[in-house]
């Protein structure tokens, strides 16, 4: 995860895992409310997508 200046500001998952149907918890309660952005890696295939934390 990482805010919108680019600053990773939590890893969800950091190893590999076998093709399937995964759930990761993100915890932002110690963030400030806004837009931030969620990156994974599928081999050379980077995948970026916008969440916004609204509390």
């Amino acid at each position: 995860m990482y805010n919108v200046v680019g600053r990773r500001v939590a890893t969800l998952v950091n190893e590999p895992v076998t093709a399937g149907t995964y759930t990761a918890t993100f915890d932002g309660s110690r963030l400030a409310s806004g837009l931030y952005l969620a990156r994974m890696q599928l081999g050379s295939t980077v995948i970026t997508r916008n969440m916004m934390l609204v509390k």
